[in-house]
């Protein structure tokens, strides 16, 4: 939301010049991740602003947490319902609380939390530092109800309603950097005080000369906005007070990677990924690309009710999710910028790499580069995963693409020769019910379970190189275990024996570490019936079939 007219070129330049020897790709140490942050990954949600605006009312909010469940994107991994700017009433009541507008939000935003909160999703919401939010600011609505004087006021309250996201937007041209930075602390511990994990993300630059790209703040919040607002344009000319495309965002961003890391996360502002249908397929997956890559927040902007298939399909693609959420936490680093066309590349957990062959102009480009370049090891040979198409191949050391006009090929590259993969649903024998993840989240540690045979994300199991990956993660003994009943879980995929698995002639899927067999426990079918490692006995139980 913008304001008063600056030149920002000179401000970019200068930030770049001072990061530019911060850390190179391939010995920059990951950032330490913040004392109790409740976003050790990049957050992934949804957030009402981009194309509703003011247009909002509690009937609205409810079908979006609904899709979000029915879209198959709550089963991905999204998580967070921000209710944006527009949900508060112009006044507060007689006691200084903040309350709903009654016309929008009839049934309070209480009620609203439990309602998301009921479809095992979390509760967003909005408000700003000073006297007025961005619309009271703008005028698109009346009233004064800013956190000015109320911070802890306003946090118990969003406590008590039982809210996990606050976007916290500065809406004013008054105060220094030490005036922003003084007031955005002090939410950050009146949210603390609350005792509930609250993601805490800000923006200091609506309305206000940009200081979020100029200044680390992640002693003060979880994600905070590095850019001026995002436009659904893939390049928009902003060089000033004004909406920024996607390519003017990668520009402010690029030099910032050494702030990011668990609980600290640079934020380039929501996704237009299907935003009123502006961007045309190659686009949607080249935006949503490179915010993975940077490690950003995923916070889709889309009316995620309307959505077409392929929008859907973009948003929940779970191997450009598994590069976003990766443990490390990385922003990706431009390695090499051709002007027009340009490589980003993003060290992951596992040891591979993530590369992003961007090309920006409005024709076909050939985009070239080596594994040495992108940071992997010296290696007889290396295997290319790309992450769209699905395509492997093998490489000596090249890594070249054929990228269409405002495209990305994006690759996983990892030392070795690659093997083909194979993807199916496993079904059980005795149960006709399907492996699955508890509560279709695909967390780290999440319990392996059978659950009707749908075709969600987390029925989808890809063998490779003797693991069963989920989502990009895999199925692992629980802490190495051999022992009868030994939990089956997912966990980030590593060279671990306990996620080795050898699927036998007769039906039955053996651990290589353990040697027993994947089984559901006590031979149940009933939804939700945990899978354990058992010696193994060619039961029905632990027998499945491949669809």
């Amino acid at each position: 939301m913008k304001a008063v007219l600056r030149p920002l070129t000179a401000t970019f330049a200068a930030l770049a010049t001072a990061l530019a020897g911060a850390a190179t790709l391939a010995c920059a140490s990951p950032a330490a991740a913040a004392p109790g942050s409740p976003a050790l990954r990049p957050p992934l949600g949804w957030n009402s602003w981009n194309t509703f605006g003011c247009d909002i009312n509690e009937t609205k909010i409810r079908a979006a947490a609904d899709a979000m469940v029915n879209s198959g994107m709550r089963e991905a991994g999204y998580e967070y319902v921000v209710v944006d700017d527009c949900w508060q009433a112009t006044t507060r009541d007689a006691s200084g609380n903040l309350r709903s507008d009654p016309t929008r939000f009839p049934s309070g935003m209480k009620a609203l939390g439990d309602y998301i909160h009921s479809k095992g999703l979390k509760f967003g919401i909005y408000q700003a530092p000073r006297e007025e939010t961005c619309a009271q600011y703008f005028n698109a609505i009346g009233g004064a109800t800013g956190a000015l004087g109320h911070e802890q006021q306003d946090a118990n309250t969003f406590a008590s309603w039982g809210v996990d996201f606050l976007k916290y937007d500065w809406c004013s041209p008054w105060g220094t950097l030490n005036d922003q930075i003084a007031s955005f602390s002090l939410m950050r511990d009146a949210l603390r005080a609350t005792g509930r994990p609250i993601v805490y993300s800000i923006n200091s630059n609506s309305a206000h000369s940009n200081t979020g790209p100029s200044y680390d703040w992640s002693p003060v919040a979880d994600m905070w906005r590095t850019t001026e607002d995002i436009t659904d344009k893939w390049r928009s000319g902003c060089t000033g007070d004004c909406f920024m495309g996607v390519t003017e965002i990668l520009d402010v961003q690029a030099p910032l990677h050494a702030w990011n890391g668990p609980g600290h996360w640079n934020d380039p502002d929501m996704l237009e990924v299907g935003v009123r249908g502006t961007f045309t397929p190659t686009e949607n997956r080249a935006h949503f690309s490179m915010w993975a890559i940077m490690a950003s927040p995923l916070i889709a902007g889309n009316d995620i009710t309307t959505m077409s298939a392929d929008v859907r399909t973009v948003l929940t693609d779970p191997d450009v999710l598994a590069i976003n959420q990766d443990s490390l936490g990385r922003q990706a680093q431009r390695v090499r910028d051709f002007g027009e066309t340009e490589v980003w590349a993003k060290t992951l957990s596992d040891g591979s790499v993530a590369v992003a062959l961007l090309n920006r102009s409005g024709s076909t480009a050939t985009i070239s580069t080596t594994a040495a370049e992108v940071g992997m090891p010296a290696a007889s040979g290396y295997n290319l995963f790309e992450v769209w198409t699905h395509a492997a191949s093998n490489t000596s050391g090249a890594i070249s693409a054929t990228v269409p006009a405002h495209g990305v090929a994006m690759y996983r590259v990892r030392t070795g020769s690659t093997t083909p993969t194979d993807t199916f649903s496993l079904r059980g024998v005795g149960s006709n019910r399907c492996l699955d993840i508890l509560g279709g989240a695909p967390n780290d540690g999440s319990q392996a379970v059978i659950w009707d045979c749908n075709g969600g994300l987390t029925q989808v199991v890809t063998a490779d190189s003797g693991q069963l990956r989920i989502v990009g993660k895999c199925l692992d003994a629980e802490g190495r275990g051999t022992a009868n009943g030994t939990k089956v879980i997912l966990w980030p995929c590593n060279s671990g024996t306990n996620q080795q698995w050898t699927m036998q002639a007769d039906g039955t899927i053996r651990g290589v570490q353990s040697g027993k067999c994947i089984d559901v426990n006590q031979a149940a079918t009933a939804n939700n019936s945990p899978i354990i490692l058992w010696t193994c006995s060619g039961a029905a139980n632990q027998r499945w079939t491949r669809i």
